[in-house]
């Protein structure tokens, strides 16, 4: 059956299509903090969260990254690979912030010497709490092999990153990734945008991302609107929300 709801995240649903192998993802307007447990209703937080992962996306694949991305059908609607998600969300951290600040009493901000890959199961029930290499093995989640293709995608998504937001005087503090199986290779899915990353401006050092919302900053939409404008510059596309 097309058009059934399969899965209802915390900032996207997903639907099936009449091709078995391709699945419709739709922004929402929602944004959550503490896993889950805060959610608000914001409008425009889905069209410009949309704008933003299309022209990240489509900068990735361009780069040699290939992704779950298919097309853009509407200006919140994207057609995608149906894969099978690996359950683990990878975090790069290109500097202190957040939880890695508050564990190790660590000064945010501060560069890393070099870039920190975690990794965290993903199950809302259990929090997602961290795993390593051993235990993600240990539990089937991953082989070796995959893990190493992993980690070797990310930090070249990193490096394509820190250049691209460089150029647009950001900072890349550090990021959340998904991976899904397709065909019998790992691809990029999910999406990118402030939601899931740190982006800080390289002059005022102002959060341009989901801290905003989670301590209260401002407004979610505007401060992701100057992303986008940012971005559309470079890359081109719309940066009309």
């Amino acid at each position: 059956m097309s058009n059934e709801l399969l899965y209802s995240g915390k900032a996207k649903d997903v639907f099936t299509t009449a091709d078995p192998n391709v699945l419709k993802m739709v922004y929402k307007d929602q944004a959550t903090a503490l896993n889950g447990k805060r959610k608000e209703q914001i409008a425009g937080k889905g069209l410009v969260n949309y704008r933003i992962s299309k022209l990240i996306f489509q900068y990735l694949m361009a780069n040699g990254v290939e992704t779950h991305l298919i097309e853009n059908v509407s200006e919140t609607e994207q057609l995608v690979k149906k894969v099978a998600i690996v359950p683990l969300e990878v975090v790069l951290r290109n500097a202190v912030a957040g939880s890695f600040a508050r564990k190790f009493g660590q000064e945010p901000g501060k560069r890393l010497a070099t870039p920190i890959i975690e990794c965290y199961y993903k199950n809302d029930a259990l929090d997602d709490p961290a795993i390593n290499i051993s235990q993600a093995t240990a539990l089937e989640i991953m082989t070796p092999a995959e893990i190493e293709v992993i980690e070797a995608q990310t930090k070249k998504i990193n490096d394509l990153l820190i250049n691209l937001f460089n150029h647009i005087n950001i900072d890349l503090i550090d990021f959340k990734l998904e991976f899904g199986r397709y065909d019998g290779r790992l691809i990029l899915a999910d999406e990118f945008s402030p939601d899931n990353c740190r982006l800080w401006d390289q002059d005022t050092h102002e959060s341009l991302d989901k801290d905003v919302f989670r301590l209260n900053k401002g407004d979610l939409v505007s401060v992701y609107d100057v992303v986008l404008q940012r971005l559309a510059k470079i890359l081109g596309g719309s940066a009309d929300v």
